[in-house]
């Protein structure tokens, strides 16, 4: 029997998942958890990254402490597919796992961590991931296997369709009510209070402050989402803007695709969790996409770790 790992490597917290292969089948037999991993060029980056494999396979193996995994694959954030980045993770999961000697060569991946969730999510043929968190990023696979991926790129450059687009949006909403460029509403007070501000110079203050980040900015959304549901034009306009956008995401994806009714699913706080900005996701996709299928995932970004870790014992790298 073959034990295989399988991570989901993100910001906050890591998870490891040990499947036994047997007769083709994966069966799991363990799981743990470490810290998140940071972009390996940050500071402390590539410690963090091996804290984190190693921390999370020791939990997973505690009822097989004798137990040698044979193949990994990561999906971390922040990793790009054919880069250096990739390689530098990829040795470094091989030396935390002991799973890099020539015997086993090809038997370590690391990617992002959008591509484990799409194979955990669609095993098997054509569909597309939409997730939508803190950040957002959609990816999509062909009837060919061809994987396109639209979005993700990173807050600073690209969050539009994320609980941050809506967050950050809703803040900048709150200075112009403030300052009367438009009428003041409730929304205001709120997004106020939960910052623990009570003016345009505390906002400002407080958004730069180090401990204040894009989690901080998402925390904000479902403030927003409620307001647009209880008639606030302002917050209403964020609410389609950011649906928008991320329905764009989905259709550039299907059309590079060649997906003429593509299998759409969809993960991540925001659009799981804000009814009326998943609402206003589909009601945009019918007007771009209207024979879309919208679809549960079969499993999660562990489950598609496992299973790519399953065919590299197929066809080593």
């Amino acid at each position: 029997m073959t034990l295989l790992a399988g991570f989901d490597a993100g910001q906050t917290h890591t998870r490891c998942r040990l499947s036994l292969v047997k007769d083709g089948l994966l069966q799991p037999v363990g799981e743990g958890e470490g810290p998140g991993v940071s972009h390996l060029d940050a500071p402390l980056g590539e410690q963090r990254f091996l804290e984190a494999i190693r921390t999370s396979a020791q939990h997973a193996l505690k009822d097989h402490p004798t137990g040698v995994i044979q193949a990994a694959v990561v999906g971390a954030s922040g990793i790009e597919q054919g880069t250096r980045l990739q390689q530098r993770a990829e040795a470094l999961v091989g030396h935390a796992l002991a799973i890099s000697d020539g015997s086993r060569l090809g038997k370590v991946l690391v990617t992002g961590d959008e591509r484990t969730a799409l194979r955990g999510a669609i095993p098997e043929g054509a569909g597309i991931l939409a997730i939508s968190g803190t950040g957002m990023i959609v990816l999509g696979r062909g009837e060919d296997g061809h994987e396109h991926r639209c979005g993700g790129w990173g807050w600073l450059l690209d969050g539009a369709g994320s609980a941050f687009d809506l967050g950050h949006q809703g803040l900048q909403l709150t200075l112009r009510m403030a300052d009367g460029r438009l009428p003041d509403h409730p929304l205001r007070l709120q997004i106020w209070n939960q910052m623990g501000c009570d003016s345009h110079a505390a906002v400002k203050a407080r958004v730069v402050q180090n401990d204040f980040g894009t989690a901080d900015f998402a925390a904000l959304a479902p403030l927003v989402v409620e307001a647009a549901s209880q008639g606030c034009s302002g917050a209403e306009e964020i609410v389609q803007r950011s649906a928008a956008a991320l329905s764009n995401c989905i259709s550039t994806v299907a059309q590079q695709l060649s997906l003429c009714s593509p299998l759409v699913v969809c993960q991540g706080g925001a659009i799981t969790h804000l009814m009326g900005f998943r609402t206003a996701v589909q009601q945009t996709m019918r007007q771009s996409i209207p024979v879309a299928r919208w679809g549960e995932a079969k499993g999660d970004a562990c489950d598609g770790a496992l299973l790519m870790a399953q065919d590299l014992t197929v066809r080593p790298r």
